[in-house]
C-alpha cells in the first residue's frame, strides 16, 4: 500500500499491550499528538499497555517515546487539513495494528481577538484546522469503526464549546461547530456500536495559550478584549489544570462502559458551562410568553 504525503515511522519489537473486549490490544489514533493533551494521552496510553498511532505535522518530538515503547507506537506525519494525508494515516494504522479502538480528534489551535478584529484569513485558517480537520479525521476513521461495529470517538472541544467571553468568539465558533455536529453524530453511530464523547477542558497548562494566533487590536475593544487578555495572563499557575490530569480524566471516560456525551474537565470548565446553561434557561423562561405567541 502506497502512503503518499505522510511519513510512517516504526521502531522496535515490543507488543506487550493490554487486551480490549474484542481480544485485541486497544489501539488509539491520536491527532495533535506531539504536545499538550495529545502528548499526555499518547504517553498514558502507552504506559497502560495500549498501542498508539500518533499523528502530527512534525512527529520528531515523539522520537524518545519510540525508543522506549518500540512497535507499540507508530508515528505518522500528516496534517489534519489534508484529507488524503489523513486517509493515508488511517490506512497505515490499520496496516500496522489491524483496527482502531479510540479516535482522539485532538488537533487544533486558538485564535484570540474581537470578532471584528479577526481577519478573514485568520478565521478561515482556524476553521480549516479545528472544524474541517475534525471532519477529515471522522470521514477517514468512521468506515473502520462502522465495519468493526465498535470504537470510541473523542471530539476535542473545550469550555468554549458551551460558553464564550470577549476575545474568544472565533475560537468558540469552531468549538460550537464541533459540538453541534457531535450532537448529531452520537445518535447516528450509536446503533453501529460506536461511542462519542466531547472533551471540554478548562484552563490547562499547555503551550495552547503561547501558540494562540492573535488578531490585530482596535482601541474600542481595549476595555473588553484586552482586559480579558490581561486577566488571563495574570492568573496563577493554580488556576490551570495539568495536561496529565486532563488525559487521566479522558482515559477514565474511555474505560467506562457508559461514557458521557460531554465531559467537562477542570473546575473552570464545569463552572463556566454551568453558568452558560443557567443563562440560557433564564432566557427561555423569561421570554416564554413571547415564544408561545408564535404558536397557532
Amino acid at each position: 500500500m502506497e502512503l503518499t504525503r505522510c511519513v510512517l515511522t516504526a521502531y522496535g519489537r515490543n507488543m506487550n499491550a493490554t487486551i480490549n473486549e474484542q481480544g485485541h490490544p486497544r489501539t488509539w489514533l491520536i491527532t495533535g499528538a506531539t504536545s499538550g493533551i495529545g502528548r499526555e494521552l499518547t504517553l498514558q496510553a502507552l504506559q497502560n499497555g495500549d498501542v498508539v498511532s500518533a499523528i502530527a505535522r512534525d512527529t520528531a518530538p515523539l522520537g524518545e517515546l519510540v525508543e522506549v515503547h518500540g512497535d507499540r507506537l507508530l508515528l505518522i506525519q500528516a496534517d489534519v487539513r489534508d484529507e488524503q494525508a489523513v486517509r493515508n494515516a488511517v490506512e497505515g494504522t490499520i496496516a500496522r495494528f489491524g483496527r482502531i479502538d479510540v479516535v482522539a480528534n485532538n488537533a487544533g489551535y486558538g485564535l484570540f481577538g474581537a470578532v471584528e478584529e479577526a481577519s478573514d484569513a485568520q478565521v478561515r485558517a482556524v476553521f480549516d484546522t479545528n472544524v474541517f480537520g475534525v471532519l477529515n479525521v471522522l470521514r477517514a476513521t468512521l468506515p473502520v469503526l462502522r465495519d468493526q461495529r465498535s470504537g470510541h470517538i473523542l471530539q476535542g472541544s473545550s469550555v468554549y464549546g458551551q460558553s464564550a467571553h470577549p476575545g474568544v468568539g472565533l475560537l468558540a465558533a469552531t468549538k460550537y461547530a464541533v459540538e453541534g455536529l457531535s450532537d448529531a453524530l452520537v445518535a447516528e453511530v450509536a446503533p453501529l456500536g460506536v461511542k462519542v464523547t466531547i472533551i471540554e477542558p478548562g484552563l490547562t497548562a499547555t503551550s495552547f495559550l503561547a501558540n494562540l494566533d492573535v488578531a490585530s487590536g482596535l482601541g474600542d475593544y481595549d476595555q473588553t478584549v484586552r482586559e480579558i487578555q490581561k486577566g488571563i495572563g495574570e492568573l496563577p499557575p493554580s488556576a490551570f489544570s495539568t495536561a496529565a490530569r486532563i488525559a487521566a480524566g479522558i482515559r477514565t471516560a474511555v474505560d467506562s462502559p457508559n461514557p458521557p456525551l460531554r465531559l467537562a474537565l477542570g473546575t473552570s470548565s464545569a463552572t463556566g458551562i454551568r453558568a452558560a446553561l443557567q443563562a440560557r434557561m433564564e432566557d427561555l423562561d423569561g421570554w416564554k410568553h413571547v415564544s408561545d405567541t408564535v404558536d397557532s
